[in-house]
């Protein structure tokens, strides 16, 4: 281990992750949760759904079981591919694998909780309900859960990685409307005597602190590397 191993701190890191980590499982279950939710509205016009097989016809169950479970799936994969926070993706990973069991076993809870009652598939060859089975409910849980643990292992882990992204210089940003004045860096004579304008004035933090608070939230300041 190099000398700049040695002086990082295990201890940062903690929260603070790449958005890369989990980008690529956010995206895929956005697409997923997409097909889940939209399918049974668009299906019937490749004669691909259950009945009832009309486009664009609400009910119950398609609300309660593919519509609910596919925007949660896409909300996870959202916080996933967008957040460097830990504690948020691995909120979006959770999301994800619940979203993908409902999709898996929903139907269950069907009848004894009132959701409504999803049909018949419309297909009248055995391939083709097999199909439509996967395609709706069971394929689409089980790529949805699979998808979601990946990313949860991905993000739980506290790497060496992680403490170097946490630890990595700062470049200050400029406050946007706030040119920097080079006449400021001198030392001016006033009225007779010299006042020291000092390199950096005090600001209020208060604006950029607020500019500051969604990005926050969702993992911290945007931060680059300073070749050494």
């Amino acid at each position: 281990m190099n000398d700049v191993d040695t002086r990082l701190d295990p201890r940062a890191g903690r929260m603070e992750i790449a958005r890369s980590r989990g980008a690529a499982s956010g995206f895929l279950l956005v697409l997923l949760g997409l097909w889940g939710a939209l399918i049974p509205f668009i299906g019937p016009y490749f004669d691909f759904a259950y009945q009832p097989d009309t486009p664009w016809v609400w009910t119950a169950a398609r609300g309660w079981l593919e519509v609910l479970p596919g925007v949660v799936a896409v909300l996870g994969g959202l916080l996933l591919l967008m957040s460097r926070n830990r504690a948020t993706a691995l909120l979006g990973g959770w999301l994800a694998v619940i979203a993908g069991a409902w999709f898996v076993v929903g139907r269950l809870f069907a009848g004894p909780w009132g959701l409504g009652d999803v049909g018949a598939p419309v297909a009248d060859s055995t391939a083709g309900q097999v199909g439509i089975e996967l395609a709706f409910w069971s394929g689409l849980g089980a790529l949805i859960i699979f998808l979601g643990a990946m990313a949860l292992g991905r993000v739980s882990v506290h790497s060496v990685r992680d403490v170097r992204y946490a630890t990595r210089p700062v470049v200050a940003e400029p406050v946007a409307g706030e040119p920097v004045d080079a006449a400021t860096t001198t030392e001016p004579v006033v009225e007779g005597h010299h006042r020291r304008v000092t390199d950096v004035d005090d600001v209020d933090e208060e604006e950029p602190r607020r500019r500051r608070g969604l990005r926050d939230m969702l993992g911290g300041s945007r931060r680059t590397p300073v070749a050494h």
